[in-house]
């Protein structure tokens, strides 16, 4: 009989340290007895996991899903081992975060020094993209999200709201007659986030309480935000962008605050997590610390 618990220890061993040779060592145990239990689990499952040459190993479809779930099974093991010895004051192990690549580079990563230092034992896979990844299946245990909804599957917790700012380069403003009101946009160049959670729509509220939609019909879709910035700098056009991507160039001009009369309603950064999963340990700490410094 198979112990899966041990046959997952060293598939997940080999994957990380590229070889069997590491993977022993790391377990403790001989090169031979690895490749056992790696044969005793493809058997067991009946399904080859990981193509084999004498230069490299590497995953086939079924290795590399099996590989995401084994992780997550281990960690919650050892979550649940700490919990019965009571170790949860200093969280363990890995953490894997998901967050999109501009908040990333511009929020998280400056914060990440401290956390870092808070939690020393605590080790960090961080995934930057705008995508949105499967939590499940990706091995994710936390990710950050940009939205203005979420879908019922995910446990959320909201950290903060994130203004919008719509903008354009001084250059471009002397070129075009800068938008008096939002259906002014439909006669510009607009450059959209192509991940926008309103796709093409964009929706303002003024300052007396009167709200406009209007849809946008933009010549440049990007899946990055800086790549956005960086063509409205180079006069081409309009964006709607996040704050915390556009300071610097609205602090010094190089960029124009546009409809100032005009809020478009705010999105939120919310901590996400599955909900067939209970909190852990070291999703807690970051959420809490994320809570605590991102605002």
């Amino acid at each position: 009989m198979i112990d899966m618990m041990k046959a997952m220890q060293a598939f997940v061993a080999v994957i990380d340290k590229g070889n069997f040779v590491s993977a022993a060592e790391m377990l403790n145990t001989s090169t031979a007895a690895i490749s056992r239990q790696i044969s005793g689990l493809e058997s067991h499952l009946g399904a080859r996991l990981m193509h084999r040459t004498t230069r490299r190993l590497s995953l086939t479809d079924a290795g590399q899903e099996f590989y995401s779930r084994s992780q997550t099974i281990l960690n919650d093991v050892a979550e649940a081992e700490a919990v019965v010895g009571e170790q949860v004051l200093q969280p363990k192990g890995t953490l894997r975060i998901s967050a999109p690549l501009s908040y990333g580079i511009h929020r998280l990563g400056p914060l990440l020094t401290g956390f870092r230092k808070r939690y020393p034992e605590l080790q960090l896979d961080i995934d930057l993209s705008d995508r949105v990844v499967d939590l499940a299946n990706e091995g994710i245990d936390v990710a950050l999200r940009i939205s203005r909804s979420l879908t019922s599957q995910l446990i959320a917790r909201k950290l903060h709201d994130i203004p919008m700012v719509v903008c354009a380069s001084p250059t471009y403003l002397k070129q075009h007659a800068p938008p008096k009101t939002p259906d002014d946009l439909t006669q510009h160049e607009i450059l959209n986030y192509s991940y926008l959670s309103t796709g093409d729509n964009w929706s303002f509220t003024h300052k007396n309480g009167d709200e406009m939609n209007i849809r946008v019909h933009p010549q440049v879709h990007a899946t990055n935000g800086d790549i956005l910035k960086m063509l409205a700098l180079t006069n081409g056009g309009i964006i709607c962008q996040p704050n915390f991507i556009l300071e610097k160039e609205l602090e010094n001009g190089s960029l124009v605050h546009l409809l100032k009369e005009w809020s478009m309603d705010p999105f939120s950064l919310y901590a996400i997590y599955l909900s067939r999963k209970h909190l852990s340990a070291k999703v807690r700490a970051f959420i809490d610390y994320m809570v605590e410094f991102s605002n």
